[in-house]
């Protein structure tokens, strides 16, 4: 099984200037796109704030596991109406795959998607990195990178 950690990139950007009902809608289109994109089995859960979960059972591939990662962020980047303003979002996501005999507590599997998630953030947003041990001991996996200069809301002409 394979699990990824997702944390929305500029979701702060649409929820203070926009408001939180702004935020409400555009974490509800995220999670029916995240159920949409990934498999019937695999099961999503939003664990906080703009931070989701996706559990992936029955994995055999790290290619199913970049497939889908990138299906979520493609589908994440696409602007998000709301009442007359574009929502702009985009996904970074850290990845760890269990196989065969890997035995790991879950909170050493979700501190391991964390380290990852914030590889992903310090690779310049969107993208999906794979867990390894060497992510540990980069000093840009501690901490995640401040903001980018993209435009995350923008008018619709009328």
């Amino acid at each position: 099984f394979a699990v990824m950690h997702i944390d929305l990139d500029y979701f702060k950007e649409v929820n203070d200037p926009l408001g939180h009902a702004a935020g409400d809608h555009v974490l509800q289109v995220v999670a029916r796109a995240m159920v949409e994109e990934t498999r019937r089995t695999d099961m999503v859960a939003r664990v906080g704030g703009d931070e989701f979960t996706v559990v992936l059972p029955d994995v055999y591939s790290d290619d199913i596991l970049r497939r889908i990662g990138r299906r979520l962020i493609n589908r994440l980047e696409v602007p998000i109406p709301y009442e007359g303003e574009l929502c702009r979002i985009s996904a970074s996501i850290g990845t760890v795959w269990i196989q065969g005999g890997d035995r790991q507590s879950l909170e050493g599997i979700l501190a391991d998607a964390d380290v990852a998630l914030y590889a992903s953030k310090h690779a310049g947003r969107a993208c999906n990195t794979f867990y390894n041990p060497g992510l540990r001991s980069a000093s840009n996996a501690q901490t995640p990178p401040p903001g980018r200069g993209r435009a995350p809301v923008e008018r619709r002409k009328r």
